[in-house]
């Protein structure tokens, strides 16, 4: 018999960015030792996710991070008044500091997590990239933070173009020239604000890995992965994965040494040398982590039973050239259903 369990999970906005939410659903959906109960946490009316009921079971509006924590936390001790929520997992970069603050109150409450140290989280840190690389001896680009479109002119003397304009949660464009640049650097400002990353453009081929650590220094999965379709928003709409013991020793050596905590993403660049860089860690699963599944690892499945103390064994291969491919689906909803979530923030 199954463990009923409930799980929140945010990051439901299933759309041409997508979010981790429903790929994390749908692996625990298929778990073969939980029988889970899904309450979406969403922050837009919009959002697929909270429409998606054969995927969601309830779904309710929260406030954004950015409006304060502590009116966030109070929306979520409301929830779990009327849910009785197991576990929590969120799934976006702007959020995990809230509820990593939070971990011990919301232990108190009863309401699991597994999600990165806030040292872990700040160190991965783009604009702390060359610091990371440093101190775990870990190849990566040369980058630094900026807050003044006048600091990109001075980066001219260090770095070629072109280079990489980063926000400090998502977006990332290439710019070419200096005009370039400066709009790439107001575009990504305006939407998650300062400091903006600049980065050096290494050349090569984009390859991924979705991996969870145990926190002391295990890794209980890692599927390595290479994009074979990209939108023009620079999201995999389609990729495949791969055999590649180098991109699995570079997983496992950043996750003993940081004896990282929850999921996470590794963007790497393979140069033509066969050179790896890291350019980026994201914090949690990403959006095309039900490939993972697909291939052989129930990730969603495994960081449920971290969070809840269960025995976890890692996970020793999974099947290469398994692919995933994205599409769009129209979903015909109820007006009622958007009226309820628009006026009583639940679905």
């Amino acid at each position: 018999m199954k463990t009923k369990i409930t799980v929140a999970v945010s990051g439901l906005n299933n759309v041409d960015s997508p979010g981790p939410g429903i790929p994390v659903v749908r692996g625990l959906r298929e778990s073969t030792f939980f029988e889970p109960r899904i309450v979406g946490l969403v922050y837009e009316n919009l959002e697929p996710g909270a429409y998606m009921h054969d995927h969601v079971d309830k779904s309710y509006k929260v406030p954004y991070p950015s409006e304060g924590s502590g009116i966030l936390m109070e929306r979520i001790r409301d929830i779990h008044a009327k849910e009785s929520i197991d576990v929590l997992i969120p799934n976006f970069d702007s959020e995990l500091y809230t509820f990593m603050k939070a971990e011990s109150e919301l232990k108190h409450l009863g309401i699991h997590t597994f999600l990165p140290t806030l040292q872990q989280f700040e160190e991965r840190h783009k604009s702390n990239l060359p610091e990371f690389g440093e101190k775990y001896k870990i190849k990566v680009p040369k980058s630094r933070p900026i807050t003044r479109i006048q600091e990109l002119k001075e980066l001219e003397e260090d770095y070629d173009y072109p280079m990489v304009i980063k926000g400090k949660f998502y977006d990332a464009s290439i710019a070419f020239s200096f005009e370039q640049a400066q709009i790439y650097f107001n575009k990504i400002a305006s939407k998650w604000g300062l400091p903006i990353v600049v980065q050096e453009y290494i050349r090569g081929t984009e390859v991924n890995v979705v991996a969870l650590g145990d926190g002391r220094g295990n890794t209980i999965g890692a599927v390595p992965m290479k994009k074979q379709y990209i939108t023009d928003k620079g999201k995999a709409w389609g990729g495949i994965t791969l055999d590649d013991p180098k991109m699995l020793e570079l997983t496992h050596d950043i996750i003993g040494q940081t004896h990282w905590r929850g999921g996470m993403e590794l963007e790497l660049i393979r140069t033509d040398k066969k050179e790896l860089y890291l350019i980026e860690i994201n914090p949690r699963l990403p959006a095309w982590v039900y490939l993972a599944v697909g291939a052989g690892q129930n990730l969603p499945e495994a960081l449920v039973k971290l969070a809840l103390g269960y025995p976890v064994e890692p996970f020793t291969d999974y099947t290469v050239g398994i692919l995933f491919i994205r599409y769009s689906y129209d979903m015909i909803c109820p007006l009622g259903d958007f009226q309820s979530l628009t006026t009583r923030g639940e679905l």
